[in-house]
């Protein structure tokens, strides 16, 4: 394995549901049409030499963020007005909930953890997911919130994306969380444009993690995978409890990079819409949203200045916490992949920000990691969490 980072200090050193998202864009603008013609419409091996290459994007390029007022409302709102509540700055004014994470079941008790079916509260939907609490050690135990990548959810089961590392994290001696989120593992059907409610779902998982007795709710970290690294990066654009971010093959912080190469969210059925081109499914656009809300969504995907307010990658000076970036280099070579630009970019973006964060690439790896590069990757995270979470 050959093993590239880029950052701060390095240390000490086959997941199932693959994305069947495409992209036509035909078919995107039949749609659009549809929309905008009917009120109705409704997923400790050997360490080379750091790569010194620079990412796709220079950190130049990236403009400096700007302050952004709240629109002032109009009698008849405006696209800005209509997704506001979607944009950073919308989301940082939200209301988030601070519920009880309840237990439903156990699902399952190893040598290594006891693993729960947990569930709820966010936004008024109940969302469900999973806890492991080691089965050794001493609680209260650190945490780490875990967010999955995209899934199709005929086939997603509660824990999916996330149970492999989370368990390796069992052993290191902290209690893991994951969120199936909002219409995913049996969860309630809400809205989410642009992995918006995803985020939420995760906030309010984090404001719940005090009712948890063998939590420490004052030590929190955060590994997102794929399509959960967006999830993530949303999440550091809000204040929270967590310390540290891992990012594993994450998806662009730039939601236009996103847009062109998955497309906009499926209007109505979730179920249906993992099934049809043209249309990308981690967006949850329920046929009950208002008709102008819809509308606005599609006219904000072509607006270069809507999708700045909406992307963390124009507004990382609320990052707060170091983040790890790992990435394999041959990711992204199929449609359900994550670019590497992608990962190079956003640690380019957080150096030109004054931003503590770590690069890191497998050489030869794809979108999920196996055998040595897996295990590489996890120990380095758990390292990075031991570091910046663990201490006191």
């Amino acid at each position: 394995m050959e093993l590239y980072n880029e950052g701060l200090a390095s240390r000490a050193p086959a997941i199932r549901g693959l994305d069947r998202r495409h992209v036509s864009t035909k078919a995107l603008a039949r749609v659009l049409l549809l929309c905008l013609l009917t009120a109705a419409c409704q997923s400790t091996p050997r360490v080379a030499a750091a790569d010194t290459q620079a990412g796709t994007l220079p950190a130049a390029e990236l403009p400096a963020p700007s302050p952004v007022a709240t629109p002032r409302a109009s009698p008849t709102p405006t696209v800005d007005e209509l997704i506001y509540p979607y944009t950073v700055a919308g989301l940082r004014r939200h209301a988030f909930q601070h519920d009880k994470v309840q237990i439903v079941s156990v699902v399952a008790k190893t040598e290594t953890y006891t693993r729960y079916s947990i569930r709820y509260a966010s936004d008024g939907l109940n969302i469900n997911g999973t806890m492991q609490i080691p089965a050794s050690g001493r609680p209260p135990f650190p945490v780490i919130v875990m967010n999955h990548g995209y899934f199709n959810r005929e086939e997603f089961h509660s824990g999916d994306g996330t149970d492999r590392a989370a368990e390796y994290l069992n052993r290191h001696g902290y209690l893991t969380l994951s969120s199936d989120y909002r219409s995913w593992g049996g969860s309630d059907i809400g809205p989410s444009i642009y992995y918006s409610g995803l985020a939420i779902d995760v906030v309010n998982l984090l404001g719940a993690v005090e009712s948890i007795s063998e939590a420490d709710a004052s030590r929190v970290g955060m590994w997102g995978h794929s399509m959960g690294g967006g999830v993530t990066m949303k999440v550091l654009m809000l204040q929270t409890a967590v310390r540290a971010a891992v990012l594993y093959s994450t998806v662009s912080a730039d939601d236009s990079d996103v847009l062109g190469r998955w497309g906009l969210g499926c209007i109505g059925d979730i179920l249906a819409g993992e099934h049809q081109l043209g249309c990308n499914s981690s967006d949850v656009v329920p046929l009950d949203l208002p008709p102008d809300l819809i509308k606005a969504y599609y006219g904000s995907s072509m607006d270069p200045s809507i999708l700045r307010e909406t992307s963390p990658i124009f507004h990382l000076e609320h990052v707060s916490v170091p983040i790890e970036i790992n990435y394999g280099t041959k990711d992204g070579k199929t449609l359900a992949g994550t670019p590497p630009e992608w990962s190079r970019k956003l640690f380019e973006a957080l150096q030109a920000a004054g931003k503590p964060a770590e690069l890191f690439g497998y050489d030869g790896e794809f979108h999920s990691f196996n055998g040595d590069n897996w295990i590489a990757m996890m120990e380095r995270s758990a390292h990075f969490f031991d570091q910046f979470v663990k201490k006191p």
